[in-house]
């Protein structure tokens, strides 16, 4: 049995959780705040600020753990390099969980040192360079913090008119104490996948079929497995995922994404070393394995030595449109009673507008109408709404 510290307890940390569980694992839930989704699940759990690096040190110093699993992005990431020349494992490792916390970090090392197909960008940390950058890529494009998730501080900006909004949201947005933004080229694509790529202690990189997802201000609202694509863009996703996972280096699973053109071919986007929140799809059973279990079997050095499609899915999320301190759920039965669809309530103890609470995947035979079963799926979840219980 191994002991695991898991930075940043939320709903895809919860799912980690259950895996690690399954393989007799003992695991330390940590968050910001009280009874969150994973601590609901794990062995023991430690309340603290992920960037108080000395609290994160004294949690590594109390429970002397053999792994550590970030979930989050704002971690006092150059503590880890600390922890990894203690020995203990960092996942999938210190470079890449302090390259990949850093929008600037890892567009740096795609764009300029692999040169990886991307839109073009600028840097800005004061008003001033944000509205010189916005000169430069033009109108309309894209600015995200540098540091975020979630697509909190993100917006597409179409006219002079709205920098000054769109500044103070991404500054207002930024996770940690990095108070700079990157502007990028908005990209007219087709299409966006994500491509959860899995990499091994020993074994061969592997890659889950292209998941195709629609956001809604950076922030996942479906997912869809597999996304349609041609053979050719495949390759060219896989062999991107391929060249900066290997450079990042670490086993685990990552969710890397790409904007899809059919006359400009692939771009690629952004990359989470951990599990992606569009792979909650997965949890219809659509492989084999789903992306909590390939994290999982990764993290531990356990074979993996294939994956395959089993059945399309699609998911839909679950959002909040109240504020409560005791969320509660209502249509839960409608929901229930769909054939080949699940509901997975995340256990959030505090519902904010806009925040994801849940999500209902839905599943079907290979070779059925996808279109046909996200509808069925987002028709599902618009069903569930939720109430104060206070």
């Amino acid at each position: 049995m191994k002991k695991i510290l898991l930075l940043g307890s939320g709903e895809l940390g919860k799912e980690f959780v259950i895996a690690c569980k399954r393989k007799g694992m003992y695991v330390i839930a940590c968050d910001k705040y009280n009874d969150a989704p994973a601590m609901q699940v794990a062995d023991e759990r430690e309340i603290f600020s992920m960037l108080d690096g000395e609290a994160l040190m004294a949690a590594v110093e109390k429970h002397r753990p053999d792994i550590i699993v970030p979930e989050i992005e704002a971690i006092r990431t150059e503590k880890l390099y600390e922890c990894e020349e203690r020995g203990i494992q960092v996942v999938p490792s210190a470079r890449a969980v302090n390259i990949t916390m850093n929008r600037k970090a890892i567009r740096e090392l795609a764009h300029t040192e692999l040169g990886l197909k991307t839109a073009n960008y600028r840097y800005a940390t004061t008003f001033e360079e944000f509205k010189a950058a916005a000169d430069v890529i033009g109108y309309p494009f894209i600015v995200k913090p540098l540091m975020s998730s979630s697509g909190h501080g993100q917006s597409k900006v179409d006219s002079p008119a709205e920098l000054e909004t769109a500044w103070n949201t991404a500054v207002e947005g930024a996770r940690g104490d990095i108070k700079e933004v990157i502007v990028e080229q908005f990209i007219k694509f087709d299409s966006e996948i994500t491509l959860l790529t899995v990499t091994q202690k020993s074994g061969k990189t592997l890659f889950c079929n292209p998941i195709g997802h629609v956001q809604k201000g950076g922030d996942y609202r479906e997912s869809f497995q597999p996304a349609p694509i041609s053979p050719e863009q495949l390759e060219e996703a896989k062999r991107m995922a391929d060249k900066v996972t290997k450079a990042l280096t670490g086993a685990g699973i990552w969710g890397v994404e790409f904007f899809l053109s059919d006359k400009e071919g692939v771009y690629f986007s952004e990359l989470s070393p951990r599990p992606h929140d569009t792979g909650m799809v997965t949890l219809a059973g659509t492989q084999n394995l789903s992306e909590f279990e390939l994290h999982c079997r990764a993290v531990l050095g356990l074979p993996i030595p294939e994956i395959t499609q089993e059945r399309i899915g699609a998911s839909a999320v679950i959002l909040s449109e109240i504020e409560t301190h005791k969320p509660d759920y209502t249509n839960m039965e409608e929901v229930c009673s769909e054939t080949n669809t699940y509901l997975r309530i995340f256990g959030k103890p505090e519902a904010h507008v806009g925040r994801r609470m849940g999500v209902v995947v839905s599943y079907a035979p290979n070779g059925s109408d996808l279109n046909a079963l996200r509808d069925k799926c987002k028709a599902a979840a618009a069903k569930v709404k939720l109430v104060s219980a206070e």
